[in-house]
């Protein structure tokens, strides 16, 4: 089994956050811009002809609206064409499952005053978001990285896949909206590995509450106030009184701690650490000791009032969540490889194929094939080279045949101070074994589109 610690499948926020902790208690940096998922099933030939590395027409055409292209225009043919494939929505995957099995626990959990589930859930939002949406309505700081054309899939300047579900938060809560859940897919740029893929699904949670619905319940809580006139500090925000942050922490965790007692079982082992969003304060990572290893697995925190208030809800108080769909699968059936969430491979998905969502589900490792490894070196162009737009080439051309990219030197040259990269590339088909002829094939495809599409130098 492969270590969970390899898995480092990051909940919805960890993308926008800070490496500062107040608790110095993770052995690892998980960041949330760092995940991934499969896109077409298993290809029993290869192809002898490779797309181009971005659309080449003026305009980029998906789910049915053309957006103009510019020079932040990065998107991909390959990530395209699996736009719009869903898999938190097709049935008997492991991902519906997942998504199935957290609808169910707050549907039945959390009812509202007529009797009806109290969290609405919005799974079919699409994934074209405008940067304002994505970045601004968060507050995420103009020159935080998470913006980076380098980390994300951007339309052109003013749109972009989403590169998380938060980038619906201000839109549902300016509807109106007081309690809600989004899934989908998100997309970002990121290495290659069985842990890291640039589609992936997430679920957000919000709730928000009124003066009279956080306070009650609480004795003497008609003379409790949810906003003063104070100052900051690591405990709330500066127009938080203490008494409604303390309650909206307690809630939130109440019900993650609930969530994943659901999903994980009795006894299990909880803590949270501090932690920094853009979008929340305080904010909190929870981890799990799931099988000995203490595990992230999912942010979360009191929403800044700020967004809060731009979004018209200025009379409530709230806190938001946001986790990741495949590290909670990876983690509950064992299932080693992302790109396998991509396969349509009928000895995959029938593991899935369960008469009730709660059912336990192990995953039974398919056979693995033997990996072909090849190395590939270059001299990087003095300027605009990205690891991550390589990663995108290899990704076009090899498709799901690349289990994984590692960079594995880089050297200077002392006199002409040109900087060289190896990388070593591993191939291996999930569903068969690959011939030397086309792994060699594919690797030379992808050193001359390197020298063609990136501007290095080849060391071949």
């Amino acid at each position: 089994m492969q270590s969970l610690r390899g898995i480092v499948m990051a909940a919805s926020w960890n993308f926008m956050r800070v490496v500062h902790y107040s608790k110095t208690v993770l052995s690892q940096e998980v960041q949330i811009g760092r995940i991934t998922s499969l896109g077409h099933a298993w290809s029993s030939t290869i192809t002898s002809s490779f797309a181009a590395k971005t659309p080449t027409s003026n305009t980029v055409e998906l789910l049915g609206k053309a957006y103009s292209r510019d020079d932040y225009s990065n998107v991909t043919e390959k990530i395209l064409s699996k736009v719009g494939k869903n898999l938190h929505n097709q049935r008997s995957h492991p991902l519906w499952l997942i998504k199935e099995r957290i609808k169910n626990h707050f549907y039945k959990q959390y009812i509202g005053r007529f009797g009806t589930p109290l969290f609405s859930v919005y799974e079919d939002l699409s994934p074209v978001v405008t940067v304002e949406q994505n970045f601004d309505r968060l507050l995420i700081p103009q020159d935080h990285p998470s913006r980076r054309k380098g980390e994300n899939y951007y339309m052109n300047q003013t749109h972009m896949l989403r590169a998380h579900t938060s980038a619906h938060q201000w839109d549902l809560m300016h509807s109106g909206l007081d309690a809600f859940l989004v899934v989908g897919d998100v997309y970002r740029r990121d290495t290659i590995d069985s842990s890291h893929y640039p589609i992936f699904h997430q679920m957000e949670g919000v709730r928000l509450f009124s003066n009279h619905e956080l306070f009650s319940n609480i004795k003497d809580g008609e003379s409790l106030q949810l906003f003063e006139q104070g100052h900051r500090t690591a405990h709330k925000q500066e127009m938080h009184t203490m008494e409604a942050v303390r309650l909206v922490e307690f809630n939130l965790k109440q019900v993650l701690t609930k969530l994943v007692t659901h999903l994980f079982g009795d006894g299990l082992e909880i803590r949270w650490v501090d932690c920094y969003f853009p979008f929340t304060h305080p904010s909190f990572e929870m981890e799990i000791n799931f099988q000995g290893e203490w595990m992230e697995v999912l942010g979360c925190g009191v929403m800044e009032q700020q967004l809060v208030n731009s979004a018209g809800a200025e009379e409530k108080i709230g806190w938001a969540f946001g986790l990741g769909l495949e590290r909670l699968a990876m983690i509950l059936y064992d299932i080693p490889d992302i790109r396998l969430f991509w396969s349509e491979d009928e000895r995959f998905l029938k593991q899935f194929s369960v008469p009730h969502i709660d059912q336990k589900v192990h995953f039974q490792p398919l056979s693995k094939y033997p990996p072909l490894i090849n190395d590939i070196s270059f001299w990087l162009p003095s300027e605009k080279y990205s690891e991550n737009d390589f990663y995108d080439l290899v990704r076009t051309i090899g498709g799901d045949l690349v289990e994984k990219v590692v960079l594995i030197d880089e050297f200077s040259h002392p006199k002409t101070k040109k900087v060289s990269h190896c990388y070593r590339i591993t191939y291996r088909h999930l569903e068969r074994t690959l011939t030397q002829g086309e792994v060699h094939h594919l690797h030379r495809a992808i050193e001359e589109s390197a020298v063609q599409e990136l501007g290095v130098e080849g060391r071949f």
